[in-house]
């Protein structure tokens, strides 16, 4: 009877073992294969260049106010002339500067109201200056209280705007930078995690940014900027 009983007993636990030894050869397989699964690494690449503008726009605007509407237009002419002679004796040529569209208004129109103690017509004028010659802009800027000085009365005066415009012609090289960047940082972390680098499996090249050079204030009155691009890269791990 007592070796009856072993016999099961025996057989049950050997089965229990084998059962065991399976469930760890599975589980073990389990990690293996986790292990030989795809990995990756995605890093940035930044690229950055200081470029100067290339384009200015230089508005300029007057004012004349009065109750006569045709004497107040006699003074914007007046000053259209000295402003005109002005940018002239500056350097500009004739097809750098143009004018602009003349406002007029009434005061005592239904429009505005009407105001006591105020002249009736304010008439405003705008002549713009756009060029290439981004470094006389910005001495004809350092000069403009000649303009006031002769009675010339500037109207919401905020300066140029230097523009850029020649990023398609950096743009291949910064790419490239900033590619290049990136897989310098991917080459670093395989090197540390000692895995051999793969090749790109996906690389998105983010929008370029102009801003100012030191990035302070608006990008749009700064004569100095700075171009940047970042580039996100995934690769494969070996």
């Amino acid at each position: 009877m007592a070796d009856n009983r072993i016999l099961p007993a025996a057989l049950i636990g050997g089965l229990l073992a084998v059962g065991l030894i399976g469930g760890g050869w599975a589980v073990g397989q389990g990690v293996v294969n986790a292990r030989t699964g795809e990995r990756g690494v995605t890093v940035r690449g930044v690229a950055e260049r200081n470029v100067k503008a290339d384009l200015a726009v230089l508005p300029l605007k007057f004012t004349a106010s009065g109750e006569v509407l045709s004497e107040v237009q006699a003074r914007i002419d007046g000053d259209l002339a000295i402003v005109r002679q002005f940018l002239t004796a500056q350097g500009y040529p004739a097809n750098a500067v143009s004018l602009g569209q003349l406002s007029v208004a009434d005061t005592r129109s239904r429009e505005w109201g009407s105001q006591n103690g105020g002249p009736r017509f304010i008439l405003s004028q705008t002549v713009v200056v756009r060029t290439n010659d981004v470094d006389r802009v910005q001495q004809t800027t350092r000069s403009l209280n000649e303009l006031v000085r002769q009675g010339v009365v500037l109207q919401d005066f905020n300066g140029p705007t230097y523009v850029f415009t020649k990023l398609n012609d950096v743009r291949p090289a910064m790419i490239a930078e900033a590619t290049a960047s990136a897989r310098t940082g991917a080459e670093q972390f395989a090197k540390d995690s000692r895995t051999p680098l793969g090749p790109i499996r996906q690389a998105t090249q983010g929008s370029f940014e102009i801003l100012a050079r030191d990035e302070i204030g608006d990008e749009t009155t700064s004569l100095d900027k700075k171009v940047r691009v970042v580039t996100t890269v995934s690769y494969r791990l070996k």
